[in-house]
């Protein structure tokens, strides 16, 4: 046998009989902390090595001198190889135990991402510093993960409280709004049952107007209901802006005549859209109406059309004496009404008209907004003109 197959078998049999402890070592350590078990590893490596190197340097008969000086080439080797084994154990223990946070603090509204790196305290910061270089890439990308997921639960779980909170302002809008015409309707039905109302013809005219109100509310709220719930379902058509326009002026004149208001229209385009006929027409009256209603008598609602880059531009001013500007962002709430300067009246419903707006524009891919101008605000509708 050469002396080159005899070293290799004896230094192979000392760095195999070696890693056979650091196994069994390995398995003893099952369930105790990952850094433990990467420090046992390391030291089972760095002992089957040396294991190795000296038996076949004691088999190769080396003087003293290089027998010594092996010894120190390996120790420094052990220390080195040790070295990082220690601060490779620690990061991945670090990283352990932010992963852990994360996961702990999963879905509840605890914050526990500041376990990570990236939003660590200036102490934990330091020391994630110190060994960041070794920090391993799958760990930091499921931190990352974990991190992104925390951030869409809160924000999902911040949607859920506010449509939570808008469910408990419509059920006490609607039932502060059903418990007028309700008792309305009870008085007058008894009075009529007595024989004590003195003109039933007037009585039978104000419980037909009380149960129209009625059923434009429960149109509202099941039309609300269908748009919050995905099912909205569109029959596209195209048709063009003028008979949009036409149609909601049409609708609405009655209600200006009534008040006193000056309703006009002002068409500057030719141009079609693709929508649902039904659904936008019933947007545009309520966005008129809605005007009509803020608009003090002898006061001016203006409709207008218009289409700029590939858009139609729908727009509906009024004379309402302005909206306070912090609640130009609540204008389509379900159930806002509005401060003084919009006071809500009677027969304007219970608020639901400009969050059905906005929920009909929002499902042809348009946007609706509103601001203030001049004497009052300007509601304007954007919706996509399809290409020819």
């Amino acid at each position: 046998m050469s002396d080159t197959i005899q070293i290799i078998l004896i230094g192979g049999g000392c760095a195999v009989a070696v890693g056979c402890i650091g196994l069994l070592t390995l398995r003893l350590l099952r369930g105790r902390p990952l850094w433990l078990k990467l420090f046992a590893f390391a030291m089972t490596v760095v002992c089957a090595m040396a294991a190795g190197v000296l038996a076949a340097a004691q088999e190769m008969f080396l003087d003293q001198h290089d027998f010594g000086v092996m010894l120190i080439v390996c120790a420094a080797s052990g220390v080195v190889a040790l070295t990082m084994a220690v601060l490779l154990a620690h990061t991945v223990g670090q990283d352990s135990r932010a992963l852990r946070t994360a996961l702990l603090h999963l879905g509840t509204d605890e914050p526990g991402a500041e376990a990570s790196p990236d939003n660590a305290s200036p102490r934990h910061a330091r020391g994630v510093l110190s060994t960041g270089a070794l920090s391993t890439g799958e760990l930091d990308a499921l931190r990352r993960e974990l991190t992104q997921t925390a951030q869409r639960l809160a924000e999902s779980r911040e949607r859920e409280r506010a449509m939570e909170r808008s469910r408990r302002e419509l059920v006490a809008w609607v039932s502060h709004d059903l418990r007028t015409p309700l008792a309305g309707l009870r008085a007058m039905a008894e009075a009529l049952e007595d024989e004590v109302a003195e003109d039933p013809a007037t009585y039978h005219t104000r419980i037909r107007q009380s149960v129209d109100r009625l059923t434009g509310m429960v149109d509202d709220l099941f039309e609300l209901s269908r748009i919050h719930a995905g099912a909205l379902r569109l029959s596209l058509e195209h048709i063009p802006l003028s008979e949009l326009v036409d149609e909601a002026v049409v609708s609405a004149d009655a209600l200006a005549r009534a008040r006193g208001v000056r309703l006009s229209a002002d068409v500057r385009t030719g141009r079609s859209v693709c929508v649902d006929v039904g659904e936008v027409s019933r947007a545009l009256t309520n966005l008129v109406a809605n005007a009509i209603r803020h608009t003090p008598s002898d006061g001016a609602v203006r409709v207008e059309a218009a289409d700029h880059d590939g858009y139609a531009f729908l727009a509906i001013t009024d004379a309402c004496g302005g909206i306070p500007v912090d609640d130009l962002d609540r204008v389509f709430d379900v159930a806002w009404r509005g401060t003084k300067a919009r006071t809500p009246e009677p027969q304007a419903g219970a608020g639901l008209g400009l969050a059905i707006v906005r929920g009909i524009v929002e499902a042809h891919a348009g946007e609706v907004d509103v601001h203030n101008v001049g004497r009052g605000c300007r509601f304007e509708v954007r919706l996509p003109i399809p290409a020819v």
